[in-house]
């Protein structure tokens, strides 16, 4: 049986988690982008650390900015999350592209996620995530604005597909839900915090995910990288893939 408090609680704490970061971009808007981006990192980190600690004391967490504990490799379930994800646009005042992170691994599947967009005032969550509008004549990449990666241009190509420029993974994969854009394909590094929480809410949405030769996503292993990633409109996987994979 699923239990949906799960749900709720990756929900309301990267949704705290996020007005908290809001507060440090102003508490921190006229120091230097360094100094806000260790801040932000910091203190999200303690507080979702914190939170996990009181309300889920028998599970495990994998986090980005903490040491990784080799606990969760035998634990029955583990929070994994990313406390600011995209912390170069998070130091850009102007910019609303980035995320905060917080997903439910549990027996070797994704159970729970949410993906807050603090400065568009968006959380997604599961289990309830409305399926994007219909698409555009032309499908949308959406893809790093500093790097692009050859791939996503080899995608764009095989669509007949435009480009869109977008910051934090969590950013790109909420733009594929929300039908701003309609793939996301990666394959230059990432971890595991980078994409398990906006898996789970796209696979909620009803999105293609996988890695990009088709094979599953798997969470929890013991190193935690996970170099690649798509996510996509399911009608679109198989062109996609047949260029990826």
């Amino acid at each position: 049986m699923i239990d949906h408090s799960d749900d709720e609680v990756a929900e309301r704490l990267a949704t705290e988690a996020g007005k908290l970061l809001l507060g440090v971009r102003d508490e921190f808007a006229d120091a230097s982008s360094a100094d806000r981006k260790a801040a932000g990192d910091k203190r999200s980190h303690d507080f979702l650390m914190e939170a996990l600690a009181t309300e889920r004391p028998a599970d495990a967490v994998l986090s980005e900015e903490g040491a990784d504990d080799p606990v969760r490799l035998t634990a029955q379930r583990v929070w994994i999350v990313d406390p600011l994800d995209g912390t170069r646009e998070f130091s850009e005042l102007d910019r609303d592209d980035w995320a905060v992170h917080v997903a439910l691994w549990e027996d070797g599947e994704l159970v729970a996620g949410a993906v807050a967009l603090p400065a568009q005032g968006v959380t997604l969550a599961t289990p309830d995530v409305a399926k994007p509008p219909h698409p555009p004549a032309a499908p949308r990449i959406v893809i790093s604005r500093t790097r692009p990666p050859a791939i996503a241009l080899q995608v764009r190509d095989a669509l007949n597909g435009t480009l869109v420029e977008m910051g934090s993974a969590g950013a790109k994969v909420a733009a594929v839900v929300q039908g701003r854009a309609d793939v996301y394909v990666h394959a230059g590094g990432q971890y595991e915090w980078d994409s398990a929480a906006p898996v789970a809410v796209a696979r909620a949405a009803g999105l293609h995910t996988s890695r990009i030769d088709g094979s599953p996503l798997r969470y929890n292993r013991p190193d935690p990288l996970l170099p690649d990633l798509l996510v996509c409109r399911p009608e679109l996987a198989e062109v996609v893939l047949s260029v990826t994979g």
